[in-house]
Parts: C-alpha cells; structure tokens; sequence
C-alpha cells in the first residue's frame, strides 16, 4: 500500500504504469517450482527447510545487502524526484525473490506435516486433513489483520517513504527469529535416502502425468489468468476520485484479513467436508456477484440510496480483494492430498508459480482493458464497463470447473509411488 501511494503521489504514475510495476514486481514468484525442487534434493546443514526459509530473509537483507541499504535508504530519505522507477522497481524485484524463496520452504513443510502420520506409510492411504493449512491460513490473516491496521495508520501519519525504512527493520526480526530455528524441531517426515535434482525433477514430472493433479493446477491458473485485474485503476478511483485515504484502506484491508480469518475457522470446522469442486466454483460465483456490485458502486447507484463511499470501500473492497484466495485453501489441502511423497516443495511451489503467473497475466489484461475502455487517472467514464466485463469474465471458469477432481483418495500413497 505504501508503494502504491508513492507511485501515485511522489513519482506520479497512471494508472496503468502503476498496474503494469505492481506485476511485473511478482516475476520472482513464476520461479518458486525451481526453488522448490532445489528446497527438496539440496540438504545443507542437514536442513533443507529452514535454511531456505533464512535464505529467503538473506536474499532482502544478508546476500544483497548492499544493494538493499542503497536502494531503501535511497526510497526513504531522497525525495521522489530523486528516485527513479527503475530503481523502485528493482528492490521490489530482489524483496520478492527473497520472500519466494522462503514462501517455497514454508510451503513445503506445511504440506510435510499436514500428511498423517508423520512418516510415510507402505501399501497404505495417508492423507491431509487441511486442519494445519487451515491453522497457517488462520495465523497469517491475524497477522494481516494487525500488519494492515498499523500499516494503514502510519502511512497516514508518517508517508510512505518512512514505512519503507520500518519494512526492513521488521526483515531483519524475522531473519533474526528464522536463524535460531532448527529443523529437527519440527519433526518433518525423514527421507529413507536423498536424491539429486534430476531425481527430483523426475518425481515431480511424474506426479503431474496424474490427471486429477495436472488438469487442476491448470483450472486454478486459468481461473485468475482470465479475469482482468482492475486493482490499479480501483485505487486511483478510490484515492484520486473519492479522495479516500490510506487510514481508510488500510481498515478495508483489515476488514479483508479478518474475513479471511474467520473463512479459515468456519472452513475449518464446518466446509472440509465440503467437495473441494463445489465449494471452489462456489467461491467463483460470490466473485462475480461482488464485481457486479462494484459496478453500481463506480455508477453511484449505493451513494443515491445513502450507503456512504467509505462504508463500501471498507466492506465490499475489502472483501473483493480476498475473495481470489478463498479458493486456495481448500484448492492446497487437495493438492497436498494428492502430492505423492517427496516432490511436496516441489509441488507446492509449482501452484504457486501458477498462481503467481496467472495473477500477472490477469494483471496485463487489465491494464489492457482499462487502456480499451479508455479510463484513466482523471477519467473514469469507462470504468463501470471494464468491471461488467470483469464480472462476466469471473464467471465463464465455472463452466469447466469439472476439470477439478473430485474428493476421491488414490489406491495408494506410498514414497516409492
């Protein structure tokens, strides 16, 4: 939030150039399945979890650190006219590496310990129960829920460059917490031998020859990839045209973490039972009526019936805004079902590389749809058009949603699968 205010305000980007940074920031993550199996065939230490998850802290502050004080130190203390977008650009690249990398380790070892039992079973069915996804869903929305609340306030208070500089001193806490971790206190599931990244590459080609597993990674990615992502110009709207400010958003973001929060909790307790098909394209559905709303929002027609800006901006987009990852929880623990032993990071990794992808492409598209509809910092005249094809778009992935398994368990589960 705090780079989107300072494109906006301090280098005075479009709409669309703004779009166009907030992807292309996110290459990094299209690497996560390379991360991945390296993370599963590479042992250092003895480790080959939490050595990664460091690495991926030391890939923002320790192994470019340099780098990383001149371009930061640069953002937060020279004025904006200073500061290029290029340079803006390449931190946000080297910090997103940096959090691919350790994203891919945490993955991993969410998927290792979510399978019972602990060790992997022969000629016997293992498979997730989704209770440790849903607790890692659970603890990362209360902590957006508390980073989004203090975000929004101090962007308000002290500006955008400052919280560049609180961004990094809270890196360095969290490397400080990763390097005093060992591995062996998590009691991971041990590999009865460890095998090369060719091997690695190998068992991770054959778990996507399996139908249910292939044909779902491609819906999940096809099912962002064709939605035009509207994010950029939304928050031109919001904060150009409404003249909302970031304490506001940073609440609608906050409102966004909770539902997530509780999504995790009732998922957790009452919907596991739930096909993963039917609740997927559920989720599906509820997206599409939510950017249908939005276009009543832009035409104003809540305004004429005295439902305030703010109260929607807080409720209804903050909502919209995590809706796209409601499906991914029950979307994991299926994977994580069907992942055969040994190729979980690897696995993982390559949904969310897909993930990533399809978000970036979604992204493009919607840079070129606003630029077709002709919208842009000061008019927003096309607008209610470009979300109506939004809304259509959002809706057309349910009609192959049958590409999604249903929860049936394979025959077997085994390592040597």
């Amino acid at each position: 939030m705090a780079v989107n205010f300072f494109l906006k305000d301090g280098l005075h980007v479009d709409p669309s150039t703004l779009q166009l940074l907030q992807n292309s920031a996110n290459l990094p993550m299209v690497g996560k399945p390379l991360y991945g199996v390296v993370s599963d065939a590479v042992y250092i230490s003895g480790q080959h979890r939490i050595p990664y998850i460091a690495i991926g802290v030391r890939a923002d502050k320790q192994r470019t650190a340099f780098l990383q004080a001149v371009s930061w130190l640069a953002i937060a203390i020279l004025s904006p006219s200073g500061i290029s977008i290029v340079t803006l650009s390449l931190c946000l690249l080297l910090s997103n590496l940096g959090a691919s990398i350790a994203e891919v380790a945490n993955d991993a070892i969410v998927a290792e310990i979510g399978k019972q039992p602990t060790s992997p079973p022969k000629n016997s069915q293992s498979y997730s129960s989704g209770e440790l996804q849903s607790f890692v869903w659970i603890a990362s929305s209360a902590g957006g829920v508390l980073g989004n609340l203090l975000g929004g306030i101090a962007i308000n208070i002290y500006g955008p460059q400052a919280m560049f500089l609180f961004f990094s001193l809270a890196v360095a806490v969290q490397l400080f917490i990763i390097i005093t971790v060992r591995e062996s206190s998590l009691n991971l599931p041990k590999s009865s031998s460890r095998v090369g990244i060719r091997k690695q590459l190998s068992q991770l080609s054959v778990a996507l020859q399996k139908p249910e597993i292939a044909y779902s990674i491609t819906w999940l990615a096809a099912s962002n990839a064709i939605i035009p992502s509207l994010t950029g110009t939304m928050f031109f709207y919001q904060t150009q045209y409404l003249n909302i400010n970031s304490s506001v958003l940073g609440i609608s973001k906050v409102f966004g973490q909770a539902a997530m929060l509780l999504w995790s909790v009732i998922y957790n307790r009452f919907l596991k039972s739930v096909p993963s098909k039917k609740l997927i394209a559920a989720i599906q559905g509820v997206m599409a009526a939510f950017m249908l709303s939005d276009v009543l929002f832009v035409k104003g027609v809540y305004r004429s019936m005295g439902v305030p800006d703010l109260l929607y901006v807080i409720v209804f987009s903050g909502l919209l805004e995590v809706l796209f990852f409601f499906k991914i929880l029950p979307f994991n623990i299926l994977i994580a079902q069907l992942c055969p032993w040994g190729c979980e990071g690897s696995l993982m990794a390559l949904v969310a590389s897909a993930t990533a992808l399809s978000f970036i492409v979604s992204g493009y598209l919607g840079v070129a749809l606003s630029s077709f509809v002709g919208v842009t910092g000061s008019d927003f005249s096309g607008f209610p058009c470009a979300l109506l094809i939004q809304a259509v778009c959002t809706l057309l992935p349910i009609y192959w949603s049958s590409c999604i398994p249903d929860d049936k368990k394979p025959e077997s589960r085994s390592k040597n699968e």
